[in-house]
């Protein structure tokens, strides 16, 4: 961003934060443990208890940064503590096991709600300043589990991400002043990344991955923000079989009132490229408030939906002030609303709670799609208003239509 001015779509000034890109160098990140010196070898074996004893030694010793030499480094479950950051070198490979045994189960988030699941690949939970960054990769390892579920699909096509379970990539939660820089973060078994509750997170210049073929990669989301305030995500490039950018926050009647649920506010995506994804910003469907969001400055190479608002029948959702511009590149919907009842369950409430989606501005865009505006109204579900377009070029084999009320 050049203007220091700049305002966030209900007029709030854009906190200097969101200017600083600067990115610290290696030796800056304390002390250097490197795998190697702690005979942890690039021999194929499983290193988990091993690693995490560095990591646990570091901490105890002040902290510093564990360093991931050239070479290809296979573990199970790993967790950051305060004090200890992660660099991955040249050539440096931190694989997970393809083994879900390595990945123990405790109390975590997932699919909007608070429950038992396996730990991420990369956990880090209560900390103030962390640091993962690198040229190296995080690898997922992720393609036995993704065979997996889609043999189980084959008995039952209702299969869903609880039934095949296996693990995230990066689970970053309650966490403050968090910097991702440089990294490939590829082939997950589930999202790849996912913050919960946490502020002041960075993500630049990194590479998110997972295949659509020949094997789908499923509900592979490359960033889920779930409950977080000020999170900038600049020059990254994303391809993932699901959706790219997701706004998560709570799911199910009561959502609103659940202390573990929450809104997401000020939240910036820039100058980043997207391969194939689902959705370029997804907003739900596990969320309830999403506010001050801006997506710019993009570059859509295949991408299903620009910006995709998901609106669930079963849960009471607010989503406004979102703000997409300056974008080009093809897309099968440039605009998607429509109702989403995968997994609808009001739980006892005799009533539909209603859904609004209100100041939504698009402007300065020019794609190719398929359909420009895929809306369904659906006004005894959710409320739409305050919506403006300007300097929309798209060409569309079907334009679709908004109702004139709807925008301003």
């Amino acid at each position: 961003m050049q203007n220091k001015n700049e305002l966030f779509p209900d007029g709030t000034p854009i906190d200097p934060w969101f200017y600083d890109t600067e990115v610290p160098k290696l030796s800056d990140l304390g002390k250097q443990y490197v795998l190697t010196d702690y005979h942890i070898f690039d021999d194929g074996k499983i290193y988990t208890k091993e690693i995490q004893s560095v990591i646990d030694s570091a901490a105890g010793q002040g902290g510093g940064v564990i360093v991931v030499p050239a070479g290809t480094y296979m573990t199970g479950a790993l967790t950051f503590p305060q004090g200890v950051n992660l660099y991955i070198s040249e050539g440096g490979v931190l694989k997970g096991s393809d083994d879900i045994s390595d990945y123990p189960i405790r109390e975590t988030r997932i699919e909007g709600e608070t429950c038992q699941y396996f730990a991420a690949l990369i956990n880090v939970d209560h900390v103030d300043g962390f640091t993962m960054m690198g040229p190296g990769a995080i690898d997922g390892n992720g393609l036995k589990s993704w065979k997996a579920f889609w043999l189980r699909r084959t008995w039952n096509p209702k299969c869903t991400n609880k039934d095949e379970q296996r693990p995230r990539l990066v689970y970053i939660s309650n966490s403050s002043n968090v910097l991702v820089h440089g990294l490939h973060l590829q082939n997950s078994h589930f999202w790849t990344n996912h913050i919960y509750k946490s502020d002041h997170v960075k993500y630049l210049n990194c590479h998110i991955f997972s295949p659509a073929a020949p094997i789908k990669s499923p509900s592979t989301d490359a960033l889920d923000i779930d409950v977080c305030t000020d999170v900038h995500v600049k020059n990254c490039y994303m391809e993932v079989n699901d959706d790219a950018v997701v706004l998560k926050g709570g799911k199910g009647p009561w959502a609103d009132e659940a202390p573990e649920n929450g809104s997401n506010e000020r939240i910036i995506v820039e100058d980043c490229v997207y391969g194939f994804c689902h959705g370029c910003l997804t907003v739900g469907s596990e969320s309830v408030h999403d506010r001050n969001i801006i997506i710019r400055r993009i570059k859509a190479e295949n991408a299903s939906n620009l910006l995709w608002l998901k609106l669930r029948p079963d849960t009471p959702q607010h989503y406004e002030y979102i703000l997409v511009e300056d974008i080009e590149g093809n897309v099968k919907n440039f605009l998607n609303i429509n109702p989403w009842k995968q997994f609808f369950d009001l739980k006892g409430r005799t009533d539909k709670p209603i859904s609004k989606a209100d100041h939504i501005t698009m402007r300065n865009c020019r794609c190719k799609c398929r359909k420009c505006y895929h809306v369904t109204p659906q006004e005894d579900q959710y409320l739409l208003s305050d919506f403006v377009f300007e300097n929309v070029q798209v060409e569309a084999e079907d334009m679709g239509c908004l109702p004139e009320e709807w925008c301003k």
